[in-house]
């Protein structure tokens, strides 16, 4: 159930979701507690409980969002604790094995995401990192010794730049996927100022996709 406004999986989310079945076949999400930030619909977390996880909580900054989080998770059978709020503001002190983040990461025009229009899926200011700083920076708040951070980002928003901050943050880093998937429309709409700036190739016609896996302790 997605109800208008709410992010549609799309690459990204079946990325991240197939490095979560490959962990759960390895057994490491057996018996886990997930959190998952900038929940949308739900899907990442839902995935994390049919690979093994315990338990389930949910975040997102929007209303319909924690909605369909709250839905779609009872609809699936891993009924999760949905809660509104600002990244991991509203689980602290508490603290989790796993720790999911499919955030916005598209470079935009403005400097703040928007707050009340669709594109605040994607939007994350100049160089899509908006939220992706503030991850690697608090992620180590909320994981247990032990555990870990699956983040999936756009190679637009900087790859090596997500792991040094996550490293600078006491984190190990280390990509687990990656693929090669045509530009959507969004990109499309921004590829001729993205090739002013540098930050796509004069012909690339393909965004690259990254999962980052980073470890605490």
């Amino acid at each position: 159930m997605r109800p208008p406004g709410v992010y549609r999986a799309q690459e990204d989310t079946a990325l991240l979701r197939g490095v979560l079945r490959m962990l759960g076949r390895r057994g490491r999400l057996l018996d886990s507690s997930v959190l998952d930030v900038c929940s949308g619909s739900g899907a990442l977390g839902i995935e994390a409980c049919r690979a093994g996880a315990a338990s389930l909580t949910a975040i997102d900054l929007s209303r319909r969002s924690v909605l369909a989080s709250w839905l779609n998770s009872r609809l699936n059978g891993a009924p999760a604790t949905v809660l509104r709020g600002d990244l991991f503001a509203p689980v602290t002190p508490h603290r989790f094995d796993l720790v999911l983040a499919n955030p916005p990461y598209m470079p935009a025009p403005g400097r703040v995401p928007p707050r009340h229009r669709m594109a605040r899926c994607w939007d994350a200011g100049p160089d899509g990192r908006f939220l992706l700083d503030r991850i690697c920076a608090g992620a180590p708040s909320v994981l247990n010794h032990g555990g870990a951070l699956l983040l999936v980002q756009s190679a637009l928003a900087g790859e090596q730049a997500t792991s040094d901050r996550l490293e600078a943050a006491g984190l190990v880093p280390e990509v687990l996927a990656r693929a090669q998937v045509p530009f959507g429309p969004v990109l499309r709409a921004r590829a001729l100022a993205l090739r002013a700036r540098g930050l796509l190739d004069a012909h690339q016609e393909k965004e690259e996709l990254v999962v980052i896996e980073a470890q605490h302790g």
